[in-house]
């Protein structure tokens, strides 16, 4: 009998794990002013669009019928008004990179029908501007769908520090298969720093697992034995640090936050290395992405974890690209969610009186 989503798991392996390899040669070989800045101040590279051509066009290849909710588009590349030079070579390395991540050698579990291996053929520019622009579905409540973030935490990952990219299917509103991909994770905190790269691997109801680049895998399951503290976002704009401290402080957390870019957090979380992963926006309004969460979603309930919003409620993927109402997210051992939400909804309500 076939194990459910077992190619889509492995599928999704094989693209995340090129798209590593892209964004780490990326990283290694350009300069970090060769940034472009988004309408909203946030840093896109190369290395965005690429790991997102690499991953659309692969899904295009194996599953054609499949909807894709991605982070980028092209409208910038190809809008005639913006042509620049600067452009062109940004163009011109998207399809240099994207090729030479998808004619890479097959690795084990790899097949060459998908598309990838030496044996692929070259695509030309348009081609791979199409793949990206495939990640314009609106998303929505049936049928399934590919959400993808081919770069979270642009930040971390132009300091050299943690970011992940991030692959997830769902269906009728439900992650069914999560993968991230963390090039730059220790494989253990305490141990090697140059020992790092990691994979984490989730199918519902098949339990969740974590893969160091090197080979080495592991079961993943929360256990009472992790760390007393919080897993929080590094920058203090994209989660309130004030409001995190006076959780810790009801909670009798004494130890400090491991303060972590992109969805690494839930990759830690999963693995055990805090008890809770927080999140609370600091902006009026504010409303996550899909691919922002779709994927740590599965692998921490997968090892056993809860992950809410701050009044309870499930994270919900069937609303288009954001989670709606969903305010602030919250990740934790099951037997630690209801203090950890009582303690939230404490701070929470201790701002509402102030304010």
């Amino acid at each position: 009998m076939s194990v459910a989503y077992a190619l889509e798991k492995q599928v999704a392996i094989s693209a995340v794990l090129r798209a590593c390899s892209l964004t780490s040669s990326v990283f290694n070989k350009l300069v970090k002013n060769e940034t472009e800045t988004k309408n909203d101040k946030s840093p896109v590279t190369v290395a965005d669009y690429s790991a997102q051509a690499v991953i659309s066009t692969i899904l295009a290849r194996v599953f054609p019928d499949d909807p894709i909710v991605g982070e980028e588009d092209t409208a910038t590349l190809r809008d005639s008004t913006l042509a620049s030079p600067a452009t062109a070579l940004l163009r011109e390395r998207i399809t240099t990179l994207s090729n030479e991540a998808l004619q890479g050698a097959l690795l084990p579990g790899d097949r060459a029908s998908w598309g990838i291996g030496p044996g692929a053929p070259k695509r030309t520019t348009e081609e791979l501007l199409d793949a990206i622009d495939r990640g314009n579905h609106s998303g929505g409540p049936k049928g399934r769908m590919w959400t993808i973030d081919p770069i979270d935490g642009t930040k971390g990952f132009l300091r050299g520090e943690q970011y992940a990219v991030c692959l997830a299917l769902i269906v009728d509103s439900q992650v069914e298969v999560g993968v991230l991909g963390c090039p730059n994770l220790p494989h253990d905190w305490n141990g090697n720093p140059d020992e790092k790269g990691v994979l984490f691997v989730a199918v519902r109801g098949q339990g969740a697992e974590q893969n160091f680049f090197s080979g080495k895998s592991s079961i993943l399951e929360l256990t009472s034995s992790v760390p007393r503290r919080l897993l929080e976002s590094y920058e203090s704009g994209h989660s309130s640090h004030g409001t995190s401290e006076r959780v810790s402080e009801i909670l009798g957390i004494r130890q400090a936050p491991l303060r972590l870019d992109s969805q690494v957090k839930y990759g830690a979380l999963a693995r055990g290395d805090g008890m809770a992963y927080f999140r609370m926006p600091t902006g009026v309004g504010y409303q996550e992405k899909i691919w922002d969460h779709a994927s740590g979603n599965v692998i921490v309930s997968e090892a056993g974890g809860v992950v809410s919003d701050s009044r309870g409620n499930p994270l919900n993927f069937g609303l288009g690209r954001t989670l709606g109402e969903n305010f602030g997210v919250i990740g934790s051992r099951k037997e630690d969610h209801a203090s950890i939400l009582e303690a939230v909804q404490k701070v929470l309500q201790e701002q509402k009186t102030k304010a």
